[in-house]
Parts: structure tokens; sequence; C-alpha cells
């Protein structure tokens, strides 16, 4: 397969630039589509090194997960009645991988604002039970859409329900775990020899929100003058089959999926972004993991037109990512889990709790109820036990941390480990934010607040970014089979 000649190469890089930057003309954003459109036509894309002995096996499946009929929404508080329409169709795809020595894992990449310990869980005990899968094998990720149902057992200090529609929740959990089931088997099944490669690139939207307030924005992005810490990184790994086809490609970006806002299904940016990439090759199965972008937004959002930039950038960031020389992956799949006791802060008082329960905010008020309430029952929880995954993929290593994880650690854990290192938010139970020691000081929403509509007695204590990291490093060196 031949690779770009110099002249392709040079018209490349002047018309796509090394990432995409909303400042630019619109000239420039059409002589970079032009550009990726231009190297699809003509097939120049380095495959990665012909096949060899050690041969890697996968499948991908793709379902849909919208409701089939109104449910309540998720994510944010103003949503008082359910959905009403469906602007972009919510899916559920699978990822299934095997080494050359038979060695499995699936990833779950689902369209959706959150999952809790106990729906992944129970996926993972059905697919134990029907393909010998470990716990550790089975990644699960959410894209935090908030345009998506709400979840049972998530978010449940948002607010409260009767019990016809939880009815209705239940009943759509139930039909989910079918579905998340079905399509990792259908994935396990599909199984067929492939070569895998990796590449990155990156997307510049993302917007540290606890640092720039929403309406300087755009002046800020002019000037040059944003502030805050962002991980604008894409990483990509695609798989092809013997005859160069793509078979799947799977990107991560560390941003909260919440271009939208209002009453409609819709995979936000992430679901835009799959969309633009399954529809520029055809057959394939875009796969999109979300990274710690508990404290960055897309800046400016709000709209249709905004969601479309954001998802066709990331799409473009994919398409060059896999326009330049690849890295074939070679090597062995290996997997590790790790529960951690992370502990809460302290036990609300009762005199806490009454003036909570007298508060003119709604949130406060039903927190306050909640606490209450199971207190009647017996002591308030003093930790939580947070997930831990790790993967290593040949020479790449996947970390998987639940909850909604800010920046810092995808930038720390980087930092402090080699490698080609993805680590992913948002994976196998998402039970609340996860706060730097910086944002946990500096408190505020991702830091204390938020911990209410997560239905937890006080924000965590100090030392968790401490704990995580440890927990991470020895997780990474168990699947790197390092000594």
């Amino acid at each position: 397969m031949p690779g770009y000649s110099s002249e392709m190469l040079e018209i490349s890089r002047k018309a796509s630039g090394c990432g995409t930057t909303f400042s630019s003309a619109s000239s420039a954003r059409v002589a970079r589509s032009q550009a990726i459109v231009l190297l699809m036509a003509f097939g120049l894309v380095l495959l990665p090194a012909a096949f060899g002995a050690e041969q890697w096996r996968a499948g991908a499946a793709s379902t849909r997960i919208t409701p089939e009929k109104p449910l309540w929404m998720t994510g944010y508080g103003f949503r008082e009645r359910p959905a009403d329409g469906t602007a972009l169709d919510l899916n559920a795809k699978a990822l299934a991988l095997e080494d050359p020595q038979g060695q499995r894992g699936v990833l779950l990449a689902v369209d959706l604002c959150g999952l809790t310990r106990a729906i992944t869980d129970r996926v993972a005990s059905r697919l134990e039970t029907s393909h010998g899968l470990p716990r550790s094998a089975v990644m699960v990720n959410v894209s935090h859409t908030h345009c998506s149902p709400f979840i049972e057992g998530y978010l449940e200090g948002l607010r409260e329900f009767p019990a016809s529609v939880r009815e209705e929740i239940t009943t759509y959990r139930l039909w989910l775990e079918d579905r998340l089931t079905e399509v990792a088997a259908k994935a396990l099944d599909a199984l067929r020899p492939v070569s895998l490669a990796a590449s990155e690139d990156s997307a510049d939207f993302a917007v540290n929100r606890r640092n720039n307030p929403a309406d300087q924005v755009p002046e800020r992005r002019a000037a040059g003058t944003l502030v805050g810490p962002v991980d604008h990184r894409v990483p990509v790994l695609t798989l092809r089959a013997p005859d160069g086809k793509l078979v799947a490609v799977v990107t991560s970006y560390a941003c909260h999926n919440t271009t939208l806002n209002f009453f409609q299904w819709h995979g936000d940016y992430a679901g835009v972004a799959q969309r633009e990439l399954e529809t520029r090759h055809p057959g394939a199965i875009a796969l999109f993991a979300s990274g710690c972008g508990a404290d960055s937004n897309p800046l400016p959002r709000g709209d249709l037109t905004f969601v479309e930039t954001y998802g066709r950038a990331l799409a473009d960031a994919v398409d060059r990512a896999m326009a330049k020389p690849q890295k074939t992956v070679s090597g062995r799949f290996a997997s590790a889990w790790k529960d951690l006791p992370l502990a809460f802060d302290h036990a609300p008082t009762s005199e806490e709790l009454t003036a909570a329960a007298a508060s003119t905010q709604a949130i406060d008020r039903l927190w306050a109820r909640r606490m209450q309430a199971r207190l009647r029952k017996g002591p308030l929880p003093s930790s939580y036990t947070y997930p831990l995954q790790a993967w290593q993929i040949g020479e790449i290593a996947w970390l998987a941390l639940g909850g909604e994880v800010v920046v810092d650690y995808s930038l720390r854990l980087r930092r402090e480990n080699a490698g080609n290192l993805w680590v992913l938010g948002y994976s196998n139970d998402v039970m609340a934010y996860i706060p730097s020691e910086r944002v946990l000081t500096e408190g505020g929403y991702e830091g204390q607040t938020s911990m209410k509509v997560y239905d937890h007695p006080s924000g965590w204590k100090p030392g968790l970014e401490e704990q995580i990291s440890e927990a991470a490093a020895a997780l990474l060196k168990t699947v790197s089979g390092a000594k």
C-alpha cells in the first residue's frame, strides 16, 4: 500500500494544520475538510504493517438504546417534563478484543449520562456466564450526554418521582441491561483477524469551565487568553481487516458532553462525531470513550449549530490521526481491577440537615430529606467503594476511572506513567465528581456541592487524589507485566 507522496503530505499539512482552532477563518475550516476528503478519496491512509504471526482478533457491534416512549431526562435540574422527541439516536457500542494468546476483553461505549456499579456489574456477570470474561475484562464507559434518560440509581438526589414514573425508569433499566449484554455478546461472537494501530491528534473546543466564565469564552479564545488546565489530546486506535478495510475506530476526548440542554434525545458532540466517522468510513463502527473532562465544557454551547461544529471537529481530528503514519500495536491483552475505599469528609450533623431542609434550594431540601430517611435506618456510610480498571493492549494502556474525573488526573497520570496511556473517566460507575486535591480545596460545584445531587452525605475526605494515583500506578504496573 503506497504512502503519501511528498507533495500530498505538504498539501495536507498546509490545509489541515496541526489541530482545530475555532478562531480561524471559515475558509481554513473548509480547506481542512477538503484535505481530509482528498486524502480519503485517494486512499492515502498509511496502513499498519502487514499481518504477522501474532494475530489479534476483534469484533464490533452497535445497538440503538433510544427510549421507545417518552421518559424523563437526566443531567439538568430544570427539566420538569419527559423528553418530547429524538434529534439523534442514542446508541450502545461494543468492541471485543482477543490477543494472539486468546485473552479477551470487551469495551462498552454507551450514549448515556451515567450508569451505576450495580448495572455494569450485572452486565459483566452475564458476560462472565456466557463468555467466560472476568470482571476486569469488561469495561463500560458512558459519553455523559445530558440528553439521555434518567437511569435507576443514578443522580438520585436530582429529583423525586411518583411511583408510576419509577416503574417506567425500572422498565427502561431492565431493557437497557439486555441491550448492553446482547451488543457485547454480538461483538464477542464476531471476532475476526485484524491489525491494530495507534496515532493521535488534537481538538481545542474544550474549555476549563471553572476558570473561564461562559459569556467571556469567545472573547478570550479570540485573544488567546483562556486559562485553566485542559486536555486537548485525541488518541485514536484503529482496527483493520486483512484487506485494509476499517472495521472499527476508538477515540477519546476530555470534555463534558453537554453542548445541548433541550428536551430531545441526542448523543451531543460525541454522538455527532461517531455519526460523522461512520458516514465517512462506511461499514466501520466508531466508538467514543469519555476522558477526564469533568471540569471542561464545550464552549460556547446551547444549540445544534455548536454541537455539529464540535462533533465534526472531533471527527476531523480522528481522520487527521488516521492519515498520519500509525504505530502498529502488537503484543498481548491484560486486564486488572481495583476497588478502592474513598472516605467521605464527615457525617452531616442534625443541625446541618435541619438547615438544609429549610433551604430555598430544592436540591438542598431533597438531600436533607433523603439523609434523614437513611439515618432512621442506621448510620450513614463513611466511605464509597471506588472502581479502577486497567487494560494493556499491546503497547497501549487504558486506565478507566469511575465518576466524573477532573482533568488534573489525566494530566498527572500521563506525566507519571510512561507510554501511550489513555485515561478515561465516567467508567463502570458514575457515582460522583472526582476532584483533584486542588479542586477539592477550592470547593465549588465539582469539589463540594455536586455531592448532594449524587446523594452522598458530604464531600470527599482530602487525600483522594494521592490514593487514586497510587492505585492507578499499581494497576498499570500489573497489566504491563513490569516487575
